[in-house]
């Protein structure tokens, strides 16, 4: 079996959101400076780094991160390769895509695009240009009835547009999955394991996403 992870490290400096907290991870017990233990404390907004959104994330009245169904989180994905020069995913990119027909038998869709090469190329520097799902791309996979839907950037939606597409899918208790890195994964059938942190009443938690094979 192997085994890879699609998660992004937290670290100091890492790439968020524009205007999101900056992650703060700090030491505050050094046994090298007497303490009796080594202990850390972390501070970052909870849609950093690989996270999930519940629907509460947009829809006011949605699901908060604790009532997720697990079985959404773990379970059979597909992993779609999205072409390099293609800077958004429609409806129609996804109709004609050549696994289209795989996409019609999935529950779960992670999608590899370009953004994957931003976490090595510039990992500290937000690239608004990333490739994003739009409204009729989102309107496709709640058609198709999936469960889990990622994507290999901070959002699922395209920067000049990021209200809608999460509006469609969160409404449609779809969860979704950001900040993945795809790069050493190729496309076809994996097994899901996504994990997010479980913090009652609220809108998205980090996650350790894995892929098996």
């Amino acid at each position: 079996m192997k085994i890879f992870d699609i998660s992004v490290p937290i670290t100091n400096g890492m790439l968020t959101w524009p205007g999101d907290p900056p992650v703060e991870l700090t030491k505050i017990g050094e046994i090298a400076n007497g303490d009796e233990s080594n202990i850390s404390y972390l501070q970052l907004c909870v849609h950093t780094g690989t996270h999930i959104d519940a629907p509460k994330h947009f829809i006011d009245e949605g699901k908060t991160t604790e009532l997720i169904e697990l079985e959404k989180l773990i379970g059979e994905a597909l992993v779609v390769h999205i072409n390099r020069d293609i800077d958004l995913i429609t409806g129609d990119v996804l109709r004609n895509h050549p696994r289209n027909a795989d996409l019609k038998k999935s529950k779960r869709i992670l999608f590899h695009t370009r953004n994957s090469e931003y976490w090595t190329s510039q990992p500290n520097a937000f690239c608004e240009t990333y490739v994003g799902i739009n409204d009729t791309g989102a309107r496709y996979l709640i058609d198709l009835g999936i469960d889990l839907v990622g994507i290999d950037y901070l959002s699922i939606a395209p920067f000049t547009d990021t209200e809608v597409p999460h509006q469609l899918l969160l409404s449609n208790e779809i969860i979704i999955l950001e900040g993945l890195n795809l790069a050493n994964v190729k496309e076809g059938l994996y097994q899901l394991t996504c994990l997010p942190l479980k913090i009652p009443n609220c809108d998205g938690a980090p996650a350790r996403a894995i892929l098996t094979q």
